[in-house]
């Protein structure tokens, strides 16, 4: 078998391999390349491989660095299936015309180019294969299966098998003890995994440590007078959010509004809701008749943009959650331009922002950014809680990629920043005494 990486190879976002055998080539991903404009300028550029000639892709979740280049394949002339769980098809549909909505924007106010049309998206949709966990289908001589990644609703890493081998890639890799997902499933066996490590460098909090943090968070803001801004990935650290400010309202010292202001993740959250028989909930009050942490008192959803831009009449305290959650587009950039020149007022970072974005030079301290073209003071406070992430940390991933029968395999590390990528490997070769790969963007392995 061949194996080569065409996206988050030496960077985090554009999750793209291609897995060849002498008559199949299936594709693991078509996502798209993230940085300070939702669209960049890489995605444009052709794929080192023949749209033409892939037999299948198969997609680990529906986030748009792992589905974004998805209509551009098809437009190249891809005409297989594209194989994902069901509640993966319905979140990637959302994701994806939200992504095709920004980027209309984008090129109206920024001359931005935007990467396909609205036909490739609709037919897109049309090629879309669901999948049940554990259930296997063949592509050409390659066993396909899909196993409970625990990262998002729905969310899966893949193992094929052909040729002997058996090849398994990760996707994201959920975090431990997250409140609303089944847990990620061990690996029974494998010959090579191919591994994110977004936070293979780090460890996070533990649960109970984001809970406290989050509690102070809010009552610091309350008893300030400010806003609490929170960007949120609008699928998985909304949710998970949202199921946490639930939990906590009673302890809250005084009734606070919370905006969900996001159209994606009230979308996103109603197919949470629809889905519900793929999650699982922890707490006793989801018991309760009536009441779930998708509404609670104090919760408002802004669908309408007219209702969006009434949050600003709204007084201080208040609790905003908005898209993006890199800070790459979205409303939250408009609450950012109200609210960061506020010393009373609080951004919290929840999720892993990007070399590049206006997110990560936020939380690497700007005292001044552009936003709109248009100058903003920062004096807001910006805080951050690792635990929230929706990716697994070093110690998950090791866990991780030790199969079940204890044979070790080899390890080629994707999705993550450079310096991340090699601390992970270095920890990998010292504690698993395996071999590790960092592959460079286009390099081909025969496995």
């Amino acid at each position: 078998m061949k194996l080569s990486f065409h996206g988050a190879a030496k960077e985090v976002t554009g999750s793209c391999m291609l897995l060849e055998t002498a008559t199949t080539k299936l594709l693991i991903d078509c996502g798209m390349f993230q940085g300070e404009r939702v669209c960049g300028r890489k995605n444009f550029d052709d794929f080192e491989f023949d749209p033409k000639q892939i037999d299948a892709v198969v997609v680990t979740h529906p986030h748009l660095d792992h589905t974004g280049r998805l209509p551009r394949l098809i437009d190249l002339g891809f005409s297989g299936k594209i194989y994902m769980t069901e509640p993966g098809c319905a979140l990637s549909k959302i994701v994806m015309e939200d992504a095709f909505h920004v980027m209309t924007e984008n090129a109206e106010r920024c001359q931005d180019k935007v990467l396909y049309d609205l036909e490739d998206l609709k037919k897109t949709f049309t090629h879309c294969h669901p999948v049940g966990y554990h259930e296997a289908f063949e592509v050409g001589d390659m066993s396909v299966m899909l196993h409970e990644a625990g990262h998002v609703l729905g969310s899966a890493y893949i193992s094929v098998e052909a040729e002997g081998k058996r090849v398994v890639f990760s996707g994201d890799i959920g975090n431990d003890n997250v409140p609303i997902l089944n847990a990620t499933e061990p690996i029974s066996r494998a010959d090579v995994v191919v591994c994110e490590s977004t936070y293979g460098g780090r460890v996070h909090e533990p649960i109970e440590t984001r809970r406290v943090k989050l509690r102070e968070v809010v009552e610091k803001t309350i008893t300030r007078g400010g806003a609490l801004l929170i960007p949120a990935f609008s699928i998985e650290r909304t949710q998970e959010l949202l199921y946490e400010l639930n939990n906590m309202l009673p302890s809250f010292s005084k009734e606070i509004p919370i905006f969900l202001d996001s159209p994606l993740a009230i979308r996103a959250t109603e197919l949470y809701r629809h889905y519900k028989t793929y999650l699982h909930f922890d707490h006793p009050i989801m018991g309760e008749k009536d009441r779930d942490f998708f509404s609670f008192p104090g919760l408002h959803e802004t669908l309408d943009v007219k209702d969006s831009k009434h949050i600003h009449n709204v007084a201080n305290p208040k609790i905003i959650i908005a898209g993006s959650g890199m800070m790459t587009g979205g409303r939250i950039l408009h609450h950012l331009i109200d609210e960061l020149p506020n010393p009373k007022s609080m951004l919290l970072v929840i999720g892993y922002v990007a070399h590049g974005t206006l997110g990560r030079l936020l939380y690497e301290g700007a005292k001044k950014v552009r936003i709109f073209g248009k100058e903003v003071q920062v004096k807001a406070d910006v805080e951050a809680i690792g635990a929230f992430s929706a990716h697994g940390d070093m110690n998950k991933l090791t866990t991780w990629i030790q199969p079940v029968d204890g044979k070790m395999p080899k390890v080629f590390l994707v999705h993550g920043d450079p310096e991340a990528k090699e601390l992970f490997a270095t920890h990998l070769r010292h504690h698993l005494k395996t071999e590790v790969v960092i592959p460079e963007y286009h390099e081909a392995f025969t496995l």
